[in-house]
Parts: structure tokens; C-alpha cells; sequence
């Protein structure tokens, strides 16, 4: 994430001990983000992760939503909708455990439901040795 630019204003984390050690694995940052650990998180389902991102502050330019699936992968698939291109086609089929998809959106949070594009899709086997 550090080599791609990405930092995120807010960490969504279930709290989970396996979702700690990949918030772990991401430390240090250049700017520590707020990290709000959340027990709504835990086995959330696609619903339940879209109305907490709906209310994070219009004030939050980026978020990292680390949670579980099949909640996430079934809520990467709901915001990228029609959306075409690898990363799109990738997210679709299968979200692995630790893959990071970068979604940009382009309504505030609080409408967020849909017709986001998805930017990056990278699975740990994408990743050099």
C-alpha cells in the first residue's frame, strides 16, 4: 500500500485477531490513520458493511474497510456493479483472504451503493517473493 500511495483517513476493522494481524502487517504508516475497530464488523454481511460505510463523515477521503467474507467480497461486487476492466473482472470471480481492492467512488458516503470503479485488485500470489 505504501509503495501505491495508498493511506487511508479511516481503518474500519473487525475486531477480529486475524484482521488485527493484517492491520498489523500494514504498520507502520507515514500518517497513523484514526483505526476504529467495530464488533458490527465481524461476519458483517454486505448490507450491514455498506450502512457503516455510509456513515463515516463526508469529512473522510478514503477509508480501509478490513473485514470478512463472504460480506466483503459480496460487497466489492455490489459497489463495482457493471464496471468493467481487470480489476472488475477479478473482484467479480473471487475476493482471497488478504486482497486489496481499491474502489474510487464518486458520491458522498452516505448515498454510497453502487457504480464504483475499481482501480486495483492485488491477491497475495500477485505479490513478489
Amino acid at each position: 500500500m505504501r509503495e501505491l500511495g495508498l493511506a487511508p483517513d479511516l481503518v474500519l476493522l473487525s475486531p477480529s485477531r486475524r484482521t488485527r494481524e493484517t492491520l498489523a502487517g500494514l504498520e507502520p504508516w507515514d500518517e497513523t490513520p484514526l483505526i476504529e475497530p467495530m464488533e458490527t464488523l465481524y461476519l458483517a454481511t454486505a448490507d450491514q458493511l455498506l450502512s457503516v460505510l455510509r456513515d463515516v463523515p463526508e469529512t473522510v477521503r478514503s477509508v480501509l474497510l478490513i473485514g470478512h467474507n463472504p460480506g466483503l467480497h459480496d460487497l466489492g461486487v455490489r459497489l463495482a456493479g457493471a464496471a468493467d476492466g481487470e480489476a472488475a473482472h477479478r473482484l467479480a470471480k473471487a475476493l482471497p483472504t488478504a486482497t486489496l481492492v481499491e474502489l474510487a467512488i464518486a458520491t458522498p458516503w452516505r448515498r454510497l451503493d453502487g457504480g464504483c470503479r475499481p482501480v486495483r485488485y492485488i491477491a497475495p500470489r500477485d505479490l513478489p517473493d
